[in-house]
This record gives structure tokens, sequence and C-alpha cells, in this order.
């Protein structure tokens, strides 16, 4: 047994091209007499969805099926060169009345489309990961430096003045007050001020 017409179908089968993703696939035989001698009604349905001159040539009259046949024109449209605008035509047995069935752009070979799609867990690599981790980390360390963590802790305005009367007997503070004397005052000034407060005259007041 020969093993080289079989090696020969496996290279051919190989070296087949693969289909385009939203790229058509037409079926082969000869399309409807009527419906592909209805150019001008294709192109007049095509420019209900877009201006005459956005529209090129007849390319083509491609058979879907019994009385249903696809008319393509260039697309002439800004950003779609390489697409085709199609009209799907259609008709009842034996009857010439013809019907547009849907309308649209479909790409071709030569049209620029998007790379297929593909899941979030298969797009992540293993060194993106890495280097996702550790720009956490550094952020994470930098986010709280030390002197950030003293300023916090230091008293700031009017509740570092609150504090530190917090420090001062409740009792010293009721005297000095009782006797005109500040609380503030040293012991010497406060001893001054109680002397003076005792000569005082009975009912005299200050001027």
């Amino acid at each position: 047994m020969n093993p080289e017409p079989e090696q020969a179908e496996a290279k051919s089968e190989s070296k087949a091209p693969k289909r385009r993703a939203g790229v058509p696939v037409w079926r082969t035989g000869k399309p409807d007499a009527v419906l592909a001698a209805a150019v001008d009604v294709a192109r007049a349905a095509v420019e209900g969805i877009a201006k005459a001159s956005e529209i090129g040539e007849h390319l083509a009259a491609r058979t879907e099926g019994d009385r249903v046949v696809t008319h393509l024109f260039e697309s002439r449209l800004p950003g779609y060169i390489g697409w085709q605008w199609y009209a799907v035509l259609t008709r009842n047995s034996r009857s010439k009345v013809i019907t547009v069935n849907e309308l649209g752009l479909l790409p071709s070979e030569d049209s620029i489309l998007a790379p297929e799609w593909v899941p979030w867990a298969e797009r992540v690599r293993p060194e993106d990961a890495h280097e996702e981790d550790v720009t956490e980390d550094s952020v994470a360390e930098d986010s709280v430096p030390g002197d950030a963590v003293a300023e916090d802790s230091a008293p700031q305005g009017r509740d570092a003045g609150e504090n530190a009367d917090d420090g001062a007997d409740p009792e010293e503070n009721a005297a000095a007050a009782a006797g005109g004397i500040p609380a503030a005052a040293s012991d010497t000034d406060q001893d001054d001020a109680a002397a003076r407060a005792e000569s005082r005259p009975e009912g005299s007041g200050r001027g």
C-alpha cells in the first residue's frame, strides 16, 4: 500500500485557508433568474439606508436558497472600504413580485476586522499578574510614610490647648478664680495678689 496519496491529502487539508470570522459562506448553485436580474430593485433598497455616493458597483448575485438571492454592492462608506452592501430579495412561487427581506453591510476577505475575542482568563499572562502584585505592594508601602504617622499623633489647634489645660488642678483653678487671680500666674504673683486683696477696704471695687 502506497502512503503517498494519503500524505498528499493531509497536506492539502492543512494548507486550506481558514475562513475569517464574520465573512459569510455562500451556497453554490444557480440563483433564481428573476431575482438575479433585479439589480435596480436591490440598489434602490440599499439607497434607503445609505447615500447613493456610498454605494459602488454591483459585485454579484448569490443564491441563499430557493427563490432567495443576495445582491452585493461595493461599499464606498468611509471606514468600511472592502465591505459590501447587501440586499436580500425573495419572491413567491410563480410570482414576479419581489420582496426585500434584509439590508446591511457585510465584510469580505479584504475587510479590516477586529481580532477574535479571547476570554480574559486566557489573555492574562503570568508575568502580567506578577507585575500587578508588585505594583500593589509598592503602593501599599508608600501610602503611610513615617512623617505622616508623626503628624497624625501630634495635637493640633484648639484641641492641643484643651489637652494642656486638662493637667491643671481643678481646686487651684477655682481658688484663683474666686480671688480674681489668673490661673496661669506664678506662685509669687498669687501671693502678692492675695495680700492686696486682704488690705483692700470692704466695699471698695475696682476703678
